[in-house]
């Protein structure tokens, strides 16, 4: 129903005015008697041998909302409904702010895709935590953090301390985004120096509070191995627990829509099935170059089971889905997880 109907109906209409649309839906839709424990029984698989402990928290299922989707923590409490054990909120910056001008998101439905140069359009985390706050759900919640489009590099590791802060009472764990490709000269963070500053400042800001919470890095499918390494070596220098892989790419190799169409779009990052081989490559690498040891969640191309056990295998302990979810529906979740228990 969802791909003969409900998908084609929707495509009709602009990426970022549909994803406002479906909340509000979803919102008047769970505010009807019965409808929460209805979804429930439709979507989410429980069983206790989908269940794993990683970085220390204990996931229902492998399957986790990527940030981006709710990035104010506006709706998490309803998605929890759709099966997913955990939900990335943000990126959130410290003060709120618009993000890129619009249009800035666009669909390639023949390659399974999405470009978009959102921005890290957000409430700020001020903003977002009070939402989170309030609780409502019993689900995993991570905070993804970034700097403000203003300032500068050199003054980054600030923006995400002050983020950071922000958050850290609010969310069960934390991941430093400094790969998205939509904001000026953000991936320069990525570099060892840079990466270093901002990971030895948030190392600092945790070891004087009273409960640890776990910090993963988020990174481009668009590293080389030697900046993977660099990034390795400064995940293991502060004792960071984890690696989100991956992030969006800037590549357009391989599409098959049409190259003047991806000109007309321009500028930014590409999700969905073109990158996920590449997703799945950094996910095996990091994984025999730790021996195993540092939990990964794999992101990137997950647009059915068999996608999101070729990450498990190639060494994520999670996965997450966004684009996926676009374009195959809620009932990927529960595909994922069924696949799982008949592993």
């Amino acid at each position: 129903m969802y791909k003969g109907i409900i998908r084609p109906l929707l495509f009709l209409l602009n990426p970022e005015t549909v994803h406002h649309l479906v909340v509000a839906l979803i919102k008047v839709f769970f505010a009807i008697p019965l409808v929460k424990p209805l979804v429930k029984a439709l979507y989410a698989t429980k069983d206790e041998k989908l269940s794993r402990e990683v970085f220390g928290l204990t996931f229902e299922n492998p399957v986790g909302l990527a940030a981006g989707f709710d990035k104010n923590a506006s709706f998490y409490r309803q998605f929890a409904c759709f099966g997913f054990s955990f939900v990335e909120v943000g990126t959130a910056t410290p003060v709120g702010q618009p993000g890129n001008d619009r249009p800035r998101s666009f669909r390639l439905p023949a390659d399974k895709a999405l470009i978009n140069r959102m921005g890290f359009n957000n409430n700020g985390a001020r903003a977002i935590a009070e939402r989170l706050g309030k609780g409502g759900t019993n689900m995993i919640v991570g905070g993804n953090i970034g700097k403000n489009t203003t300032t500068p590099n050199e003054s980054a590791a600030e923006d995400y301390a002050d983020a950071f802060l922000a958050l850290y009472d609010n969310v069960d764990y934390f991941v430093v985004n400094v790969s998205c490709p939509n904001i000026s000269d953000l991936s320069h963070l990525q570099d060892r120096d840079q990466l270093a500053g901002i990971l030895s400042r948030l190392s600092s800001i945790r070891a004087e509070m009273l409960r640890k919470k776990p910090i993963l890095v988020k990174i481009s499918p668009d590293l080389n191995w030697e900046q993977i390494d660099d990034v390795l070596e400064l995940v293991d220098e502060f004792h960071m627990d984890g690696i989100v892989a991956t992030n969006t790419t800037i590549t357009r190799v391989g599409l098959l829509t049409a190259p003047e169409n991806i000109e007309k779009i321009g500028r930014g990052g590409l999700s969905g099935k073109p990158i996920r081989e590449r997703s799945t490559e950094i996910i095996r690498y990091i994984s025999k170059k730790t021996g195993g040891t540092l939990p990964i969640i794999g992101v990137g191309g997950i647009l059915s089971a068999d996608d999101a056990m070729e990450k498990l295998r190639a060494g994520a302990s999670l996965v997450q889905v966004y684009t996926g979810f676009i374009y195959e529906g809620p009932g990927l979740v529960k595909k994922i997880n069924k696949a799982l228990l008949h592993d």
